[in-house]
């Protein structure tokens, strides 16, 4: 998995009840423009590659596959993450930001950083499954 900031936004939001990890819908979306952890705070201030060839605006539901804490500490696995070029390439990107589909607002929660823009190449998937919060 790729390096995973916490949006500072995201604590304060849990806290107040705008999240349940366990039950929201989560979505994850691409971006090959670098989110602000202090300054970006929900899904439109995202600048999303464009959609097509596999791609959709929004991005990909993902599924939870754990949920839970252990000694202090809460960890949030996500699997199902995946986008496949189809027709064409998809357009270059960078980052994944995972946000709360289910908030009205769409707010976000954290992006995870591939260390490197790339281009989705017709035919193949690329992937963000695994640990996004947690030690």
């Amino acid at each position: 998995m790729a390096t995973v900031t916490i949006f500072d936004v995201f604590p304060e939001a849990a806290v107040e009840g705008i999240h349940n990890l366990a039950s929201n819908t989560l979505k994850v979306a691409l971006t090959n423009t670098a989110p602000s952890k202090t300054a970006n705070t929900v899904l439109s201030d995202i600048t999303q590659i464009a959609a097509g060839n596999g791609y959709v605006s929004g991005g990909v539901t993902a599924t939870v596959a754990s949920s839970s804490q252990t000694g202090g500490v809460y960890n949030l696995i996500l699997s199902g993450v995946s986008w496949t070029a189809s027709g064409g390439d998809i357009a270059a990107n960078r980052y994944a930001v995972l946000y709360n589909d289910t908030a009205a607002s769409k707010n976000l929660i954290a992006f995870a950083d591939f260390g490197v823009s790339a281009v989705i190449a017709n035919g193949n998937t690329e992937t963000a499954n695994g640990k996004w919060i947690g030690a």
